[in-house]
Order: C-alpha cells, then structure tokens, then sequence
C-alpha cells in the first residue's frame, strides 16, 4: 500500500495500479501514433490498420445478417449475404498479409493496441463467417 494514500486498502491499491497500466497503455499508444505522424511515417500505417477493423466489421455483420436470413429459409440470399462477407473480409486478408510482408521485409511495425484490436476484430471476423457458414448448411437441411 503507498504512503500517499493511506486510506486504500490492498484490493482497491490493486484495482488502481490495473487503471493506471491501461491508461498507460492507451496514452503510450496515443503518443507513438502522434510521434509517428508527426514525422510522417505513421498515417499509412493506422489508416490501413483503420481499414482492417472497419472492414473486418462489415464482414462479420454480413455473415450475422446471413445467418438470419437463412432462418427464413432465403438460401440463395444468405448465400450471396455470406459470399459479400468472403470478398469483403479478402480485402481485411489482403492488408494483413501487406503487413506481416513489409515485416517479413525489415520494416518494423510497432505492436499497438489498435492493431491488436484490428488482428482480434479480423479473427473474430473470420471465426463468424466460417460458422455461418455451418449455421446456413444445417438450416438448408434442416428444411428438406
């Protein structure tokens, strides 16, 4: 327990340290995207970073979408619902594999928040579209 809050007990002390380390985070963070554009070398980076959880997004709420429309038994429109999630999470693939090549390459890449966030929405993204894909099968047989 510090000296400069006496009054906290352990459990809370334990609580404000966890705050502290993530607001730490996210403020470090901040700074080495601010530095980076400072000197010009960073928008690229964040902007397809940006471009990866938007469109990572979008392909999870079409295979979603395509799940529920299966359930009213509209097949062919789940599974061109489904096929716009595949092509629109091709493009999120596409900038992945850019970035882990330009590593490959020698240009280091700083791990940031943000881009754990783009890799968690990208797998999150294609572990969706993969089961709605399932989900779309076993309703289709289901039916018949």
């Amino acid at each position: 327990m510090p000296f400069f809050f006496p009054q906290v007990g352990e459990k809370e002390w334990v609580q404000l340290k966890a705050i502290s380390n993530y607001t730490y985070l996210v403020t470090r963070t901040a700074r080495q995207i601010r530095e980076k554009k400072r000197r010009g070398d960073g928008m690229e980076y964040v902007e397809k970073i940006m471009t990866l959880i938007a469109n990572s997004g979008e392909a999870r709420s079409k295979a979603m979408e395509a799940i529920q429309v299966a359930k009213t038994n509209d097949f062919i429109a789940a599974k061109k619902m489904l096929q716009e999630a595949s092509d629109v999470l091709r493009m999120a693939h596409k900038i992945q594999t850019g970035l882990i090549q330009e590593e490959a390459g020698g240009s280091k890449q700083e791990i940031t928040i943000l881009m754990i966030h783009a890799q968690d929405h990208l797998m999150n993204a294609m572990t969706v579209k993969d089961l709605a894909a399932e989900f779309i099968e076993l309703y289709e047989v289901n039916k018949k």
